[in-house]
C-alpha cells in the first residue's frame, strides 16, 4: 500500500510516493494487522460517521430562533455580596426557561435557574438564582483551587461572545463558595484555561438553593467600537447541579458540546458599553529569597540570598490587540510539576503553568488535537512554551525580559513574541522568537502560519510551519499542520506533519490521526513525542443510552471503543510497534463515576536498546499482551477514588501496573489527595529483572475563604531515591493582588568517589505582587 512522504532533498521540497508498508512478519493471528486492515478500518468510521449523522436524532443544528435575555441599565454602584437586595434587581424580569442538556437533553430540567443581569457605566452585573429543593445539603464542592475542576462542583458558567462571530467566547465560573474559574475558548477547540480575568464574585447557600452576585468590569471585556449605541452580544449560561450531575442551559446546545460553542448560543440584548478604551494593567512584584545547599561540591555556595524585583505590564491598546511586557519574569509561585514514571516509548507531555506563558497559549500552541487524547501517544506541537526558561527538569532558567503583542478579530488574527533567556549554569544566553499568523474564513474554518527561532551563540534553530482547521458543518472537521526544521550549526533539516480528522455526535466520536516525524526532525521550540516515525491512529467511541441500557437512574452511558496505532521508522520504512486496545467495556454512570475495561495486544520492533525506569531491554521483536481495568468513583463526593490497574506481558517479561488516587475533602476547605503509583517488573530485559519501583504523591489544600490558602505536594520516587515538598502560602489580598511565602526542598542520592551521599537543596521565598489597572 503506497504513502505519502514528505522529504528535503537540499533546499528543494519533493514528495516521495514510498511503499512503506509491506510486511509485519509473523506473528499470532491475534495480535496481525496490516496496513490494508487500517484502510478498510478507516473507510468504515468514515462511513459511520456519514451514516450516524442522519439517524442521530438528539443531535441539532444550531436554532434560527435564538433565545434573548434583556439586560437592564442603572446609574447606580451594587454591593457586590451574594444577597441580591437592592432595588436595583427588582427592575429585571427572569430569563427564559433552562434546558437540559444531562442527562436527557432538551428536558426540562429538575431544577430551575433564574438570570437577571443590570450594569451601569463601569460594571456588567450578573444576578443567578439556582434554586433546589434540598438547599445547602445538595451543594458540592472538593476545593477552593482557581480554575477548580468543573467535574467536581456546583457551578454556574458565563460565556459570551462580543464580537459576535460565534467562534470565540469568554467565560466566567463561579461554584457555590464563590470560587473563580475563567477561559477564553477559540471554535470550541482551542482553550486559555489559566487566563484569569479581573472580576468579582460572591455567594450565598440558602435552604432553597445558592445565589451567585457577579460584577465584570467593562475593562475587562473586549468588544468593538460600534456607531450604534446598543449592543446585542451572544450570550449563553449553563447550571451544573452536582449532586445528580444535571446541566442545563439558557441556549441549548448538543451534549458533547461546550457551552462556548458560541453558534449555538442565545443573545443578551439592550447592552450599552462604554466605548472600549486603552486598558492597561501593572504589576510588579517583589521577592526575597534565601537558598541552602548540601553535598553539591565546592562549585556551589551552600548558602545564599538574594532580593529580585520585576514586573509585567498588560496593555490592552485597543478591543482586538494587548501587549504584554515582562522584566525579571519570575514564576515562583507556579504549582510543581507531578512526576511521572513512564514506560513507553513516547515521551511525556508535562503542561505549562506559568501565567505569562499560559495568557494567549491557543493562538501560539496550536496543535490537532489539544485533549491530547484523540490521536494516541503520538503528540506533536510547533510551539512549547516550556523549552523557554526551563531545563530539561523543569528547574527554572532566569529570564531577563521579554513581550508579546496579539491582535485577534473575527477574520485576522496575529501576534509576536520574543524572550531572552539568561546565561545559567555553563549554557549561553539565548534569544527566542515566535510569530503567527492567522486568517478565519467561512463560517468555522482557519488557515495560519508560525515561525519559531531559537537562538545561541553559535547557531540558530528555526521552525517553519503552516496549519488549517475546515470544520464540514456541525460534526465534522480536518487539522493539519506542516513543518520545516532547520538547525543552522548542524546543518540539518527536518519535515513534521501531523493532520487528524475528527467526527463527534452524540453517538460517536471517530476520528483519524496521521503522522510523519522524520529523524533529523528538530523542533527545539516545540515538543513532539517521538521522531523518526510514521504512525496512523484511528479511533472510534460508541455513545449508547438507549433503551437496552439498564439501570438508567444509575447508569448513564455504555461507550466501548477501540484505538488501535500503526507506527513505522520514517528513515527505513521498517516496522516500529503496533497498539490494538480494545475497550469492550465502558460504563459511565449518572454520579460521574465510571468503569471499564481494555485488552491491548502490542507488538514491538526494537533497533536499539530501550531503557524504562532503568531496565536494560535489547534489540529484537517482542508480542505481548497486557490487560487494563480503569474505574472511578463519584468525583465531587466526599471520599473519591480512581484506580488503574494494568497486568500482562511486557517485551520478553511481565509487568503489573497500578496507580491509586484518593481525594479526601470533608468539606471545600479542605482537601488531601494520595497518589501511589507502582510499576512491578518480572524477569524483563537483558538481565531478566525482577523490580518494583514506586512513586508516592501527597497534596494538601487548606483554606480559610478562596483568597486565602495553603497548599503543599509530597512526592518521592524510588527510582532514583529523591523526594519533594512544595508548600506555599497565598493570599489575595486584592482581586489579582497576592503575597506569597513558598518553601521548597529536594533530596537525590548521588555517588561520588564510591561513596553514596545525599545531595540536599533547599529554597525559601516570600514574594509580594500588585495588580493595578488603569
Amino acid at each position: 500500500m503506497a504513502a505519502v512522504i514528505f522529504s528535503t532533498a537540499g533546499q528543494r521540497k519533493h514528495i516521495v510516493i514510498v511503499d512503506y508498508f509491506e510486511k509485519i512478519g509473523q506473528m499470532p493471528l491475534a495480535f496481525t494487522l496490516n496496513f490494508r486492515t487500517i484502510k478498510k478500518l478507516t473507510f468504515i468510521l468514515i462511513f459511520i460517521s456519514s451514516y450516524t449523522f442522519a439517524q442521530d436524532v438528539g443531535f441539532f443544528k444550531p436554532d434560527s430562533v435564538r433565545t434573548q435575555i434583556k439586560a437592564v441599565k442603572i446609574s447606580t454602584m451594587l454591593n457586590i455580596d451574594g444577597v441580591l437586595n437592592e432595588p436595583e434587581w427588582n427592575l429585571t424580569s427572569h430569563s427564559p426557561s433552562f434546558i437540559q442538556i444531562e442527562p436527557y437533553q432538551g428536558k426540562q430540567p429538575a431544577f430551575e435557574t433564574q438570570v437577571k443581569v443590570l450594569y451601569n457605566q463601569k460594571y456588567l452585573y450578573f444576578g443567578i438564582i439556582s434554586k433546589d429543593s434540598l438547599g445547602k445539603k445538595a451543594i458540592r464542592a472538593t476545593d477552593f483551587i482557581r480554575d477548580f475542576d468543573n467535574t467536581k462542583h456546583d457551578l454556574v458558567s458565563l460565556s459570551f461572545d462580543a464580537f459576535n462571530d460565534k467562534r470565540n467566547a469568554m467565560a466566567f465560573a463561579a461554584n457555590a463558595y464563590g470560587v473563580q474559574r475563567d477561559l477564553l475558548a477559540f471554535d470550541d477547540l482551542y482553550y486559555d484555561i489559566d487566563w484569569d480575568g479581573l472580576w468579582k464574585v460572591r455567594t450565598t447557600r440558602t435552604d432553597t438553593g445558592w445565589v451567585a452576585e457577579i460584577a465584570i468590569p467593562w475593562k475587562t471585556f473586549r468588544y468593538p467600537k460600534t456607531k450604534d449605541s446598543i449592543q446585542s452580544w451572544g450570550f449563553n449560561v449553563y447550571r451544573n447541579r452536582r449532586l445528580t450531575n444535571e446541566i442545563s442551559a439558557f441556549s441549548p446546545f448538543p451534549r458533547v458540546f461546550s457551552a462556548t460553542r458560541m453558534d449555538y448560543a442565545g443573545v443578551l440584548t439592550n447592552l450599552q458599553p462604554p466605548p472600549p478604551t486603552s486598558n492597561i494593567r501593572f504589576q510588579p512584584y517583589f521577592l526575597s529569597s534565601y537558598d541552602h545547599y548540601s553535598n553539591f561540591g565546592p562549585d556551589i555556595n551552600p548558602q545564599t540570598s538574594s532580593v529580585k524585583v520585576g514586573g509585567d505590564l498588560k496593555w490592552a491598546v485597543n478591543p482586538n490587540s494587548v501587549l504584554d511586557l515582562t522584566a525579571h519574569t519570575d514564576f515562583a509561585q507556579a504549582d510543581a510539576d507531578l512526576q511521572v514514571n513512564n514506560t513507553t516509548r513516547f515521551s511525556v507531555f508535562f503542561p505549562e503553568k506559568r501565567q505569562f506563558f499560559l495568557e494567549n497559549s491557543s493562538l501560539f500552541g496550536v496543535n490537532v488535537s489539544p485533549d491530547g487524547a484523540s490521536g494516541g501517544s503520538m503528540r506533536y506541537q510547533p510551539f512549547f512554551s516550556r523549552n523557554i526558561g526551563l531545563d530539561t527538569s523543569g528547574n527554572p532558567i532566569p529570564i531577563v525580559g521579554g513581550g508579546r503583542f496579539v491582535y485577534r478579530s473575527s477574520t485576522l488574527n496575529y501576534g509576536a513574541m520574543a524572550i531572552r533567556q539568561d546565561s545559567y549554569n555553563g549554557m549561553p544566553g539565548t534569544n527566542f522568537f515566535v510569530g503567527r499568523v492567522s486568517e478565519n474564513f467561512g463560517s468555522q474554518d482557519r488557515i495560519g502560519t508560525l515561525v519559531t527561532l531559537k537562538n545561541q551563540p553559535g547557531g540558530s534553530n528555526i521552525e517553519a510551519a503552516a496549519d488549517g482547521f475546515f470544520r464540514f458543518g456541525e460534526s465534522n472537521s480536518l487539522n493539519t499542520i506542516l513543518t520545516q526544521s532547520i538547525t543552522t550549526n548542524t546543518g540539518k533539516q527536518g519535515f513534521g506533519g501531523i493532520s487528524q480528522y475528527y467526527y463527534k455526535t452524540n453517538q460517536f466520536e471517530i476520528w483519524l490521526t496521521e503522522s510523519l516525524i522524520t529523524k533529523d526532525f528538530d523542533p527545539q521550540l516545540g515538543f513532539v513525542s517521538r521522531k523518526d516515525v510514521i504512525g496512523t491512529t484511528p479511533g472510534i467511541n460508541y455513545y449508547y443510552r438507549g433503551n437496552l441500557l439498564p439501570f438508567k437512574n444509575v447508569l448513564r452511558a455504555f461507550e466501548p471503543g477501540f484505538f488501535p496505532e500503526l507506527y513505522y521508522t520514517a528513515s527505513t520504512g521498517k516496522f516500529a510497534e503496533m497498539d490494538l486496545p480494545i475497550w469492550p467495556f465502558w460504563l459511565n454512570f449518572q454520579s460521574g463515576a465510571f468503569l471499564g475495561y481494555n485488552v491491548t495486544p502490542i507488538r514491538q520492533h526494537l533497533t536499539s536498546f530501550f531503557q524504562p525506569l532503568g531496565i536494560n531491554i535489547a534489540s529484537g521483536d517482542y508480542s505481548y499482551l497486557q490487560q487494563e481495568i480503569y474505574m472511578g468513583t463519584d468525583p465531587s463526593k466526599i471520599i473519591n477514588l480512581v484506580v488503574d490497574y494494568k497486568t500482562g506481558t511486557y517485551f520478553n517479561g511481565r509487568l503489573n501496573s497500578v496507580d491509586y488516587k484518593l481525594q479526601f475533602a470533608p468539606i471545600p476547605y479542605i482537601s488531601l489527595t494520595g497518589e501511589y503509583n507502582r510499576n512491578h517488573f518480572e524477569d524483563v530485559g537483558e538481565l531478566k529483572t525482577t523490580t518494583a519501583v514506586n512513586l508516592y504523591i501527597l497534596q494538601g489544600r487548606f483554606a480559610l475563604n478562596p483568597r486565602l490558602q495553603l497548599t503543599g505536594i509530597y512526592q518521592k520516587n524510588s527510582l532514583n531515591n529523591a523526594d519533594s515538598y512544595n508548600i506555599r502560602l497565598s493570599w489575595e489580598f486584592m482581586p489579582l493582588s497576592y503575597v506569597y511565602l513558598i518553601y521548597n526542598r529536594g533530596t537525590n542520592n548521588v555517588v561520588n568517589n564510591m561513596i553514596v551521599e545525599t545531595q540536599a537543596e533547599d529554597h525559601t521565598i516570600a514574594k509580594i505582587s500588585y495588580l493595578q489597572q488603569f
